[in-house]
């Protein structure tokens, strides 16, 4: 990361005579791109690829803060999601400029409170609790949890990983507990009571991390809802380190309905497990994820994927990493991806 002291106040003192102020700002991202094969359960044909984001997600962008005093800073943060195979904006064609964050916020004793784009309530919880992170190519539980394939699956997740026009107030800590309580506005006019509402909690101590989220999702933004128009979700999730591998767990269930009736459309389970091992100047991982969905028709769909990989750090902000995975869907055959990718941080 790429440190860049801006003196924004020294035009402010001169006009009014007031004291300098400064922001720092900081300028990064990262670049992800894979080669590899890809094809999912239910889809027809197998896709030779150099691809973004085999780990993770690639992006840029802007952040900053403002010490203001007496313990209170204000912070903003503008950051956009691309893809490094083609050096397209977006995750995908339509995505926002700035889709990964979008927001301005005050932080001090209280905690902190943000407005804007910003996380929503399902992702920390999702990418810090299984071997694979945010990688939304290989991790099981991001892609049941997170990524739509085709006609052939919905994503378990109703809303995005991020929401816009949404207020976030965040903890203090307390001990090794933070909370992040989300409410995102649906700004429709004559229709004020559609939203999103939704909290998690992190908790870290020593080897053991614990997390939980909960949201009522009624707004897509952008990633459309899942067969329903209104879902609310519950979710657990626990690791453990024993220095020679680390353990992880995580439970979510979901619980969709027709917002107009409040009709149940679906239910789905779904629940992960995963280890990561040191070995030489990286990790192995082992992840494997199971949702079973149960359709209101009585027409119901189970998947289960697993991943095995190893990521070889080359520096502190270079890695290497080579993924193997496997997904089945009721009614189709069991299809193989693999992949081999170079991350970088900036």
């Amino acid at each position: 990361m790429k440190k860049i002291t801006a003196a924004v106040g020294i035009m402010a003192c001169a006009m009014a005579g007031g004291a300098a102020a400064q922001t720092n700002v900081t300028v990064g991202g990262l670049v992800d791109v894979f080669a590899g094969s890809v094809q999912m359960s239910g889809q027809a044909d197998r896709t030779a690829v150099v691809n973004s984001g085999g780990m993770t997600t690639s992006w840029f962008g802007f952040k900053g803060s403002e010490d203001l005093g007496g313990g209170l800073k204000a912070e903003f943060a503008l950051t956009g999601f691309f893809q490094g195979d083609t050096g397209t904006i977006g995750r995908f064609p339509g995505d926002n400029l700035f889709s990964r964050d979008a927001n301005v916020a005050l932080a001090g004793n209280f905690g902190r409170i943000e407005f804007g784009r910003g996380l929503a309530p399902n992702f920390l919880p999702t990418v810090l609790f299984n071997p694979f992170g945010d990688s939304f190519a290989f991790s099981p539980l991001v892609i049941h949890a997170n990524v739509p394939t085709g006609a052939t699956w919905a994503s378990t997740n109703a809303a995005d990983t991020g929401w816009s026009n949404q207020v976030i107030y965040t903890t203090p800590k307390f001990g090794n507990l933070t909370a992040n309580v989300h409410y995102q506005f649906g700004e429709q006019a004559g229709s004020t009571g559609t939203n999103n509402i939704g909290a998690n909690l992190l908790y870290f101590n020593g080897p053991i991390g614990f997390t939980a989220f909960y949201h009522d999702a009624e707004l897509s933004n952008p990633n459309p809802a899942v067969l329903a128009s209104s879902q609310k979700t519950m979710f657990v999730g626990g690791s453990y380190d024993m220095k020679v591998v680390k353990l992880f767990a995580t439970y979510q269930r979901n619980k969709n309905e027709l917002a107009t009736t409040g009709a149940e459309v679906s239910t789905d389970k779904l629940y992960s497990l995963g280890l990561s091992a040191p070995v030489g100047n990286g990790s192995a991982l082992l992840a494997y994820a199971n949702t079973k969905r149960d359709l209101a028709t009585g027409a119901d769909a189970k998947r289960n994927t697993f991943s095995v990989g190893y990521d070889y750090f080359l520096s502190k902000r270079t890695d290497i990493y080579a993924v193997a995975m496997g997904d089945k869907i009721t009614g189709f055959d069991r299809e193989t991806s693999f992949g081999l990718g170079v991350r970088h941080r900036f």
